[in-house]
């Protein structure tokens, strides 16, 4: 069951941030929704980052935000465990990550970013999650070679948005969803905290600044007739998968936002 907008409790408020995100993504994983792209050439494996701002409908079950299927059981990807903590894999190495944050709150708005570049000297830097602008603090930490590949940007390589292809549907909305293909961006690349309350970490007109790369994407789901349109300028469209004009919502970062400390309300206890 989908959360409505809630205003005006002790997560989430609406407000003006000077640049205002005007549509989401609804993604009903009773309709198994997602978006989808098959890959026709080989990006970046080594360096890039994903970036978009969710918010939960369903808690307690395993879902998938980004997956990329290369071939077999061959799978990079984003998701949320059943545990309700945000998890990375790439199965190339059978290299796995996962955060001690919960993400519990199913009125919040969470700005995530997964930011990869191998070619880092520290093992540390390779990998990172973030949650609303600060990095996680991890439960596991995989240890992964200098230079490796992910799956992600292989050419052939199956692409979803709200699921794998296993299932494992994302249920909830979307909004301000970035790839950029070949780049390792910073948090403060697509958000900042606001100037007048300093423990609001919301979005920002960022896309003129960013560098796509060769199979980087935005989705900021203004067509309703078309909310796998991509508007980075590289003209990577994804299909919409049993979605339709109505998954279009208003629901988003800027009109819902969270006035909680980044960190303090996703804690597990």
């Amino acid at each position: 069951m989908l959360p409505t907008i809630a205003t005006g409790n002790v997560a989430s408020a609406t407000a003006s941030t000077g640049f205002d995100v005007a549509n989401s993504c609804r993604f009903n994983d009773g309709d198994s929704a997602y978006l989808s792209k098959t890959l026709g050439s080989n990006g970046n494996q080594k360096t890039f980052t994903w970036s978009a701002w969710i918010k939960r409908g369903t808690m307690g079950a395993s879902q998938f935000l980004f997956d990329v299927h290369a071939s077999g059981s061959h799978h990079s990807h984003i998701y949320i465990s059943s545990g309700n903590a945000v998890g990375v894999y790439n199965a190339n190495g059978n290299h796995s990550f996962s955060t001690n944050n919960l993400l519990r709150d199913p009125t919040a708005w969470y700005h995530l970013v997964w930011r990869v570049d191998t070619t880092q000297g520290s093992n540390s830097d390779r990998v990172r999650i973030y949650i609303n602008g600060t990095e996680a603090s991890y439960a596991s930490y995989a240890t992964i070679a200098q230079d490796t590949n992910f799956e992600v940007n292989g050419n052939g390589s199956a692409c979803s948005i709200g699921r794998r292809s296993a299932g494992d549907y994302f249920d909830g909305y979307m909004a301000e969803i970035f790839f950029c293909d070949g780049q390792s961006y910073a948090p403060t690349v697509f958000g900042e905290y606001d100037s007048d309350s300093p423990t609001i970490w919301k979005p920002k007109d960022c896309k003129d600044d960013l560098t796509f790369g060769t199979h980087g994407y935005y989705f900021p789901f203004d067509d309703s007739a078309d909310l796998g349109d991509d508007e980075s300028g590289q003209g990577n469209d994804f299909a919409e998968n049993n979605l339709a004009a109505t998954d279009q919502a208003t629901d988003t970062p800027t009109n819902n936002f969270c006035t909680l400390n980044p960190l303090a309300n996703y804690y597990n206890a």
